[in-house]
């Protein structure tokens, strides 16, 4: 007899994600991965990471492998509270706690504020990973549209309107993952109010934050916060390593005080050899020195990217301009058919993300994709762009 299993209505719904189910071809070697979202392989600080770990387990070993904390590491706590103040996105006011990276810091602040069939309003497109961790929660999505400085403030109306019980609304206002926009600080300023007016919980996820490598530096949504409404995700993920899996929220005491609760039911603490090794990092080394490479790297590595594109794509191609992060946002002409151009683009050694991944409404159409363009080498990133260009003209034209 063949068992069957009756999921939880929580789970059933859920589909795997689509980056990941992309990747699984980009084990073929021979395949240009523009899909991924990883850092590029010269961004790690392994030499740094192989002296601390050394040092920690010669001199410390138990305190690295034992319990610790839920709140996390305390020297990290602090270093990280430091950091963040110096940067307006921490006070006083706040608490904070360490995470199994960024993305749990999303998953726990929806667990703690929103039940089966309550609205969360987010960025549409958004990051599928929290998309996905949303949906785990039977939370409704509404997405909001987006301009070149950020989620659309009519369309926020518009969702609060037409939406019941809206209580959270999800932003990645630094180079925003997928579409690389930063939101502008009249924008950031207009949010926070909105979010006011409704009573509305913000969720600020800033994974990104520390790698721009253009323009000037915008204050975080959380340096507004008068009122204790804002949660502030972060991570090292991307600026010392993601396998690490090491985030944090600044938020008020009260919140954290719900999230300590949730986290001891889901993994009782972050990894404390990493929490201790990002500790030393941030504070034994020269970080601003090592942010100021990674900078480098992903500009010179945006460069060739949007270069590439200037110089192989149809002109009917549109693309977003970041000035950070990792990602490129194309658009094809009206009417095109994304989902084939990203099977074509397959076929042709080449993986994008198709834009329908970080989509609200799962069965919604879009003509955009994603492009990642810290992963591949410099080589790659110039030979994908030429094949991307010419089946680009061949579909579209000059």
């Amino acid at each position: 007899m063949v068992m069957n299993y009756v999921f939880s209505d929580k789970i059933s719904g859920l589909k795997p994600s689509a980056i990941r189910e992309i990747l699984k071809a980009t084990a073929d070697p021979s395949i240009i991965a523009f899909a991924a979202g990883n850092p590029a392989p010269d961004a790690f600080p392994v030499e740094e990471i192989k002296k601390i770990s050394m040092d920690i387990l010669e001199k410390n070993p138990i305190a690295a492998l034992q319990y610790g904390a839920t709140e996390g590491y305390t020297p990290l706590r602090d270093a990280v509270k430091k950091r963040l103040a110096s940067q307006g996105s921490f006070s006083d006011r706040d608490e904070l706690i360490i995470t199994s990276g960024g993305q749990q810091a999303s998953e726990l602040s929806c667990k703690i504020f929103l039940n089966e069939g309550d609205t969360l309003i987010c960025e549409s497109p958004s990051f599928i990973g929290c998309l996905n961790a949303f949906r785990s929660y039977n939370a409704h999505l509404a997405g909001v549209e987006m301009d070149d400085e950020g989620i659309s403030l009519e369309g926020l109306e518009e969702a609060v309107k037409n939406n019941k019980n809206c209580k959270l609304l999800y932003i990645i206002p630094n180079f925003q993952n997928p579409s690389g926009r930063c939101m502008s600080a009249a924008r950031r300023k207009a949010v926070y109010e909105f979010a006011c007016r409704h009573d509305l919980i913000i969720i600020e996820d800033n994974p990104y934050g520390e790698l721009r490598f253009a323009g000037e530096d915008i204050p975080s949504v959380k340096s507004l916060d008068t009122e204790g409404r804002v949660i502030y995700a972060g991570s090292f993920s991307k600026v010392v390593s993601p396998g690490m899996r090491v985030g944090f929220i600044a938020a008020a005491p009260e919140i954290i005080s719900k999230i300590v609760v949730c986290k001891q039911v889901s993994d009782v603490h972050s990894n404390i050899l990493a929490q201790m090794i990002c500790h030393r990092i941030l504070t034994e080394y020269d970080f601003e020195a090592h942010i100021a490479n990674l900078k480098s790297i992903y500009k010179r590595k945006y460069t060739i990217m949007a270069d590439g594109i200037k110089k192989y794509f149809s002109s009917k191609v549109t693309v977003t301009e970041p000035q950070g992060g990792l990602f490129i946002w194309g658009t094809l002409p009206e009417g095109s058919d994304m989902i084939d151009f990203c099977q074509k683009a397959i076929a042709r050694k080449v993986a994008v993300v198709p834009g329908t991944a970080f989509l609200t409404d799962e069965n919604a159409k879009t003509t955009s994709f994603r492009m990642n363009f810290s992963t591949p080498t410099d080589e790659q990133l110039t030979e994908g762009c030429k094949i991307l260009g010419q089946l680009t003209k061949e579909l579209y034209g000059e």
